[in-house]
This record gives structure tokens, sequence and C-alpha cells, in this order.
């Protein structure tokens, strides 16, 4: 009996490697696990560096991207034939475009008749007080001949500009312009700079400028006639210049001839440069003529884009050409523009 209690105790007093061995697997589990949950959070430093690394790259993409889409030239173009008729069906084979004399590649040629934008600006100064009422029937005659997908809006100037009908396919002009009354000075500048402003809200590629007027900037507050023609041709917008000065007050002496020669030697710059038309008519017996041509002309011109073989972004001028294989016809398009500058 002794024998069998002092087995048993010594059995009892035995080391457990069981026990020791479940005891160390369980500590080992627990800083395993430990180490599981813990070793996947990096440090935020780490994590913000690699964010940024990655946004960073995103940012570039974008950048380039929306370089590419800026560095993207429209030019619009106008082709008659000898007898002024629009020429159509022509394709990209047909034209040459050159810029600073150097032939460029052609991505596209859009030659549907294609939804336009317009500003509408009428000389309300005091010497347009007789011709007022003729030239508010006119722009009422070019509102009436635009498509439901063309966007008009109508501006009037004189010491102060004013906006008679915001862009709209409406084809009734506004009540506005008819209660409208021809007096003080001729904010030129400024007005067509008003116009052009409103043109770059809108998404059309033919976006076109109609200004009438019979005299000269005298008072314009903001723009030259210098920053209104660059911002112009950069963003593609043609002019069209409907002169209404008579030819016998060109050849005074006085104050008024020379300012009346600068005046229409400017519309006649405007049009020529931004690829538009310079009509004269001091009578009014072409304006509604001339009014429901320029919409057609607006719906059949061609547009072309390309991207210059120049790719420096210097800010510079760069000359435009146009031509056509086609013998026999007449091209307009803007002469140039400046490039972007970074």
């Amino acid at each position: 009996m002794k024998n069998d209690v002092l087995i048993a105790r010594t059995e009892n007093m035995r080391p457990n490697h069981n026990a020791s061995q479940r005891r160390a697997i369980i500590v080992l589990s627990c800083l395993l696990l430990g180490f599981t949950f813990v070793q996947p959070v990096r440090p935020p430093a780490l994590g913000c560096t690699w964010l940024q690394k990655t946004d960073g790259k995103k940012q570039e993409d974008k950048d380039q991207a929306v370089r590419l889409h800026s560095d993207l030239v429209v030019v619009n173009v106008t082709v008659t034939d000898q007898e002024g008729r629009f020429v159509h069906s022509l394709k990209a084979g047909d034209f040459v475009l050159q810029e600073d004399n150097v032939k460029q590649a052609i991505r596209s040629v859009e030659a549907d008749e294609a939804s336009f934008a317009a500003t509408i600006l009428v000389d309300m100064s005091g010497s347009m007080e007789y011709k007022f009422g003729m030239v508010r029937g006119s722009a009422a005659a070019f509102i009436e001949h635009i498509g439901e997908d063309d966007q008009v809006a109508v501006y009037g100037f004189n010491d102060k500009i004013k906006q008679f009908q915001d862009f709209s396919n409406n084809r009734y002009i506004t009540d506005y312009i008819w209660d409208a009354k021809a007096e003080d000075d001729t904010r030129l500048y400024d007005c067509i700079d008003a116009g052009i402003n409103a043109l770059l809200t809108r998404p059309e590629k033919r976006r076109a400028v109609l200004l009438i007027s019979d005299g000269w900037d005298n008072t314009s507050q903001k723009a030259s006639m210098n920053s209104v023609m660059k911002k112009a041709l950069n963003a593609g917008i043609v002019i069209y210049c409907v002169d209404l000065i008579e030819d016998e007050y060109l050849a005074g002496s006085g104050s008024v001839a020379p300012m009346l020669r600068r005046g229409r030697g400017e519309m006649q710059e405007f049009a020529r440069q931004t690829g538009g038309r310079y009509i004269h008519s001091a009578s009014g017996d072409k304006l509604e003529e001339g009014f429901t041509g320029i919409v057609d002309e607006l719906r059949n011109q061609y547009t072309l884009t390309y991207y210059p073989g120049n790719d420096k972004r210097d800010g510079r001028w760069r000359a435009l050409s146009v031509g056509v294989s086609r013998p026999g016809t007449a091209v307009r398009a803007r002469r140039g523009y400046y490039a972007p500058k970074s």
C-alpha cells in the first residue's frame, strides 16, 4: 500500500510535459495572432507618401489630357465658288492647312449644317437715331432665319451696354429692343468684348459676333481693338461687320472724318482677320440680305481641327493659311492665333 502511495505521489511530482507544451502553444499563438493583426497597419507617413505618388500620377495624366485638348486648334472655313455659292462635298484631302508656312495634318473635317451661336451687337449711339428702326428690323430678320438648334443673344450699346436678349432659339426678337433709344456715345470695344465673353460659355464650334455700327469707339473703359481682336482669334470666333457710315462723311477735313475712316478700317480688319465678312450699307438696302446671308454662311462652313506640329507653348503669334485644291474657289478663315503660354 505504501508503495502504491509512493508511486502515486512520485507520478504526481513528475513534470507534466503535456501541460507545459499546451501553455507554450497558447503563448505562441497569442504572439502570432498579435503579430497578424498589427503587421498590416502601416505608419501614417508611409501611407500618405504612397497616396501622394498615386494622386500625382493621376494628376499628371489629367494635365496631359487637358493640355492635348487645349492645344487642339479649331478653324472654321468658308469656301465659295466664283458665283459666291457655297462649295460642298470637300474632304480633308481637298484642304491645305498651314501654320507659319508649315503644312499641318488635319485631324477632322465637319461639313454638316451644324448649329451656331451668335451675338448681335447693335450700335445705339446718337448718330444712329434715324437708322435705328431699320437696324432693329434687320436684326429681327436675322433671328427669324435661325434654326431650332441655333442660339442668338442681342446686345445694344451706346455709353452703356445692355443685353436685350440672352441666348435663345426664339425666332421673335424681344420687344425691349423696339423701346430702346439711340443716344449718347459709343462703347464699341467693350460691347464686342462682352459679346465674345458670352460666346466663350457656349459649346458650339461655330460662334460669331455680328456688329452693326455707323461710327467708331470713343468711350470704351476696359477693352481695346487689340484686346478684343486677340480674344476673338484665340477663341476662333468670327466677327461680321455691317458698316452704316455714309461715304460722303469720310472725305471731310474736320475732326470727324478721320475718326469715321478709322471706324471703317477697324470694322474691315475685324472681319478680315477673323474670317468674317464686311458689309457696307449706308442706306440700309443690303441689311436684310446681308443678315440672312450670314445665317446661311454659318450653317455651310467647314470646321477643321488639328494639333499643331509646333508644340511650344510660348504665347507667340501663329499665322494660319487655308487653301483648297479645287480651282475657282475662294476661302475665308481666321488669319492666325496666339499659342497657349505655360
